[in-house]
């Protein structure tokens, strides 16, 4: 252990690594394969996700979901690839912050770090949302009386709750990785026990005739250029890529699992294939069940493609539909806590090389987490979805289309990071696949479905049709959070510039000296 002076960007007691990587006072070796591939799960919340996403998804591409679910899969598994590489090479809590900053310099790193930081705050708004709608319908069922359900209507009734959500999510994430590891494992094998489950019921009665609107399993259904229009299938695509998003947070971790070098990487792989699978078995059993008319639970009705499976867990599963409000609840909580992983610790990395203000590099002495940018991921999550909530006439249409883009964002830049970084050492095949082909791939397909979506989403039609001035407010909302991560990171740059000027952490590629392969 060596004491680095202040230019280094390390603090007294850190090691330094390659590039002035260091070690940030987090808890090592306190997560293992099993644990993050929960907490990467949870992180995805697949119940939540789903019932989010399912009807948006149809809405844009109908019977195209599964092929769309699959174009989806595509850049995820590419990036992940891409990722795990970056990992073994500079295992660091900031990810695609660091990541970038190595390979392009502190400009693009920083914007790479704010991409994910936006992502994940715009989620956690998502998330508690989620809670609340299923906390309410919970509450009716159990005490049958469909009146509670309706108080999530009540707008300060629900900003509310979403704040006591916000809150306890916030301190579990801050009591450390053990106490998030023990409360994953119970709520992660529930969700995905009961997701099984509804899709068994649908299948089972969809054979025996008693499906709302049954439709035939059909190949087509897996073709994804069958898609009525361009636009249709970049919509589709950036929703199925929100699905799948939060893998990554497996790799955030890295400073705290053990073997860092290679247990993210293949607990990010191994999240993303049993994400894929469920996906597929949950987005066909809907469709043969509901099909995607306009009929009371026909996937084309709209009011019920912002929340799913709160109008068919009925229909579905009959007297144990509360399991499916219990299951989205419990999914919206844990990925509500897992997902506070992920910007605490891009936050706690950017202070720790003094991209941010110092203060968001402190530790907690006790539970060794990121305390002080825990609080305040959870403060802005829920201050953004305090406004969302008044400014949006569907709050979650609007926050996932724009989640969408952000991801696109971040993952794209670490992914052609990956590709620069190592531009310099491609010897084998396997470097060729893994460093090159892969992440360059997933990244262009990033990159197109992102523009195509940015331009799109400027029809005020685009979302839920909410928009400001004839603007759609999915476009407006995807600008405030871009010039807003420019306007910081110029401030930034005027008040602490050693950062930017490479004093804190320093560019270099696979092939600089001492770099550990």
């Amino acid at each position: 252990m060596t004491s680095q002076s202040p230019s280094s960007g390390t603090t007294p007691g850190t090691s330094t690594l390659t590039g002035g990587l260091s070690e940030k006072g987090l808890s090592a070796g306190s997560i293992g394969l099993l644990g993050a591939t929960v907490i990467g799960i949870s992180c995805i919340a697949p119940a939540y996700t789903l019932t989010a996403s399912l009807g948006p998804t149809v809405a844009a591409v109908g019977t195209q979901m599964p092929g769309i679910f699959l174009v989806g899969f595509i850049p995820m598994l590419l990036v992940a690839l891409g990722y795990r590489e970056l990992n073994n090479a500079m295992p660091d809590a900031g990810t695609s912050f660091t990541w970038a900053t190595r390979a392009f310099g502190p400009w693009l790193g920083w914007m790479g770090g704010w991409g994910l930081i936006v992502a994940t705050v715009v989620v956690l708004s998502n998330l508690a949302g989620v809670a609340v709608d299923f906390f309410y319908l919970m509450l009716a069922q159990l005490f049958g009386n469909p009146g509670l359900a309706d108080l999530t209507n009540n707008v300060i009734i629900n900003v509310l709750t979403c704040l006591v959500f916000m809150v306890a999510a916030a301190y579990i994430s801050y009591r450390g990785m053990e106490t998030t590891k023990a409360v994953q494992y119970v709520l992660v094998a529930f969700q995905l026990i009961v997701l099984v489950w509804f899709s068994v019921a649908a299948l089972t009665q969809v054979a025996e005739g008693t499906a709302f609107d049954a439709i035939a399993l059909n190949a087509d259904w897996f073709n994804p250029f069958l898609t009525p229009s361009f636009s249709a299938f970049a919509a589709g695509v950036s929703l199925s890529i929100f699905i799948f998003w939060g893998w990554d947070v497996t790799l955030t971790m890295n400073e705290e699992t053990k073997n860092p070098k290679t247990t993210p990487g293949r607990a990010a792989t191994l999240t993303v294939g049993i994400i894929f699978a469920l996906y597929i078995l949950v987005a066909v059993a809907t469709l043969m069940f509901s099909g995607i008319g306009t009929g009371e639970f026909g996937l084309g009705n709209e009011e019920i493609q912002g929340n799913v499976f709160a109008a068919l867990a009925g229909p579905v599963m009959g007297p144990f539909a509360i399991l499916m409000s219990l299951a989205v609840l419990s999914s919206s909580a844990a990925s509500l806590q897992s997902t506070f992983v992920g910007p605490a610790r891009t936050m706690l990395s950017m202070g720790h090389y003094q991209a941010f203000p110092k203060r968001f590099a402190s530790i907690s002495p006790r539970y060794k987490s990121p305390a002080f940018a825990t609080v305040m991921a959870g403060t802005v999550a829920w201050g953004f979805y305090a406004v969302m909530r008044v400014l949006s006439t569907d709050v979650l249409t609007d926050t996932i289309l724009t989640l969408g883009m952000m991801i696109c964002f971040y993952y794209g830049v670490t992914a052609f990071a990956c590709v620069w970084y190592f531009r310099d050492s491609l010897r084998g095949p396997r470097a060729i696949l893994l460093k090159l082909l892969a992440p360059l791939v997933g990244g262009v397909i990033l990159l197109v479905i992102f523009a195509t979506t940015l331009y799109d989403s400027m029809n005020p039609d685009y979302g839920s049709g909410s928009n400001i001035g004839g603007v759609g407010l999915v476009f407006i909302l995807a600008m405030v959070l871009f010039i807003g991560g420019i306007v910081l990171m110029l401030v930034q740059r005027r008040v602490n510039p050693a950062f930017f000027q490479g004093k804190t952490l320093t560019k270099g590629s696979s092939t600089e000296h001492g770099h550990v392969k």
